[in-house]
């Protein structure tokens, strides 16, 4: 006993120092831009990549990369996170260009891909489909991380994020069915296959949506920040253990919790304070993984492997851009055809070239049983296709953006909020100026204070009447900011009032209701 004990506290301890080592490399890759300017032209997430490339370079391996690793600790928050913040009627709007894509979407990559590979490289069937079905989930993280900080429209980021989640547990499904297959234990037959695909994603559902609700009215009952907190982190990991031991997705059920608490729990069951302090745990934790998980990516590379496999990952590439385009062009056709939700080329276009692949797709690959006889195959050629995607797509996604003039305003209204921020300083500064009357202050210097702020805020408000005239589209901005706050402050009235018993009315229907008019 006193010998599996010790044993058991050298695997921890040295788990932890592998933990720690690879946080302080991915912590000093975050500084890197901040240090040298020329850096801050690549985002975050492929600047990880790149370092990982690095060291893999010099055989240097910061931690072996698991399928479990991935798919039970890294992937919950990550799908939460992002579900978190996206919002319903944004994704009502285009649920069925993004419901197209993800479903439609993934069966046409998986198909196009493995005919490509079994025609053109002479891979096996089997393992065409399996490479396939690993290259179907989308990953554009750098990507909307990208379009947030350039501006680029909502709408934009609402499609792509919306198809990564749903098309995420498309692809799990799908693999799961591929990887039965040549080990005997799957039952053909369209049927078979529709009853098993319904089966996994209503399971998903129904848990994601039980443990949302439910959480959502639990949170009503009591006003603590730390403890709704700590719900979200149980559901999002609880929701997709239960998922998946009842045989369902647990990335549709994750997914499912996310978007029911980011959109009805967080809004009826936490006042706006709590909201916020939740909104920047999970932007956090979404920086935190995502900072190990792509560094682990680029770490893991083995280029020995990618030079062999060369050959049958640029004839896996070249399928997988090609599908890709004709997945997003022909479905987004269909999609217009059926809605009056039309889908513009330039967005068609970037949807097509911003298709990146990462975590979730080595993941899959690497739960590739190991009695399949082309195991490694599989994983060499979805490692180089991640590393294409990420490194080639990724860094060219901004100068297409320009090039189809989609950039937003994100520095004008980045400007503005500074601007506005300044000036409500100093109006709080004179204000104070005005009516702190301490004795012993020099009333000659309070004047010239109050003379200096004055000069201020009359050129800061020249500065702001300027930018809203020579840029009219900045006052929808400007009204959007200001009727988010009136809504925020009165949400936050009415939940003191139920919290303090002077209202007996429930506040999730009451703030439901504010919520529709406002809408």
């Amino acid at each position: 006993m006193m010998i599996e004990s010790a044993i058991s506290e050298e695997v921890i301890e040295a788990n932890i120092k592998q933990f720690l080592l690879v946080l302080s490399v991915s912590l000093s890759v975050a500084t890197l831009p901040q240090i040298f300017s020329w850096f801050r032209q690549i985002p975050y997430t492929l600047l990880l990549v790149i370092v990982g490339l690095g060291l893999a370079f010099v055989d240097i391996r910061l931690v072996n990369l698991s399928p479990q690793l991935i798919l039970l600790i890294f992937l919950p928050p990550l799908l939460f996170e992002a579900a978190w913040n996206l919002k319903w009627s944004d994704l009502k709007r285009d649920l069925l260009p993004i419901c197209l894509y993800a479903v439609l979407g993934v069966v046409i990559s998986i198909v196009g891909i493995a005919i490509g590979l079994n025609q053109l490289a002479g891979i096996s069937l089997t393992t065409a489909l399996l490479i396939g079905a690993s290259l179907s989930a989308t990953d554009p993280v750098s990507v909307t991380a990208l379009f947030r900080e350039l501006g680029v429209g909502k709408r934009l980021v609402t499609l792509m994020e919306g198809e990564s989640l749903f098309n995420d547990g498309m692809a799990v499904v799908a693999f799961g069915f591929l990887v039965a297959l040549p080990l005997g234990t799957a039952q053909l037959g369209l049927q078979a296959l529709l009853v098993q695909f319904f089966a996994v994603v209503g399971i998903g559902v129904a848990v994601g949506a039980l443990i949302g609700f439910g959480i959502s009215y639990l949170t009503q009952r009591f006003d603590l920040p730390m403890v709704e907190q700590s719900l979200t982190l149980v559901s999002a990991y609880g929701t997709y253990l239960i998922t998946e031991d009842l045989g369902g997705s647990g990335v549709i059920g994750v997914v499912t919790t996310g978007l029911i608490l980011g959109n009805f729990g967080s809004r009826v069951g936490m006042n706006p304070r709590t909201r916020i302090i939740v909104s920047e745990f999970w932007d956090f934790l979404a920086f935190f993984v995502n900072s190990i998980v792509f560094l682990l990516i680029g770490d893991q590379i083995r280029f020995a492997s990618l030079g062999e496999n060369l050959g049958i990952i640029a004839v896996t590439v070249a399928a997988m851009i090609l599908m890709r385009g004709v997945a997003i062009y022909i479905l987004s056709s269909l999609s217009s055809s059926l809605t009056q939700s039309v889908v513009t080329l330039p967005d068609q276009t970037i949807l097509w070239w911003g298709g990146l692949r990462g975590s979730v797709s080595i993941a899959l690959a690497l739960s590739v049983p190991t009695i399949l006889p082309e195991r490694e195959k599989i994983i060499a050629t979805v490692f180089g296709v991640v590393l294409f995607t990420l490194l080639v797509q990724g860094l060219t996604i901004k100068p297409l953006l320009q090039k189809l003039k989609l950039l937003g305003d994100a520095p004008l209204r980045e400007r503005y909020m500074e601007l506005v921020a300044r000036n409500v300083a100093l109006e709080r500064v004179l204000q104070h100026l005005q009516t702190d009357q301490r004795p012993g202050v020099d009333p000659e210097f309070r004047r010239y204070q109050e003379t200096l702020v004055k000069g201020e805020i009359e050129d800061l408000q020249t500065q702001i009447d300027k930018l809203q005239t020579e840029y009219p589209n900045l006052k929808n901005f400007i009204t959007e900011q200001f009727r988010g706050e009136l809504l925020a402050i009165e949400a936050d009235t009415y939940a003191e009032f139920v919290r303090s018993g002077r209202l007996n009315r429930e506040l999730a229907p009451m703030l439901q209701e504010v919520l529709e008019n406002q809408d």
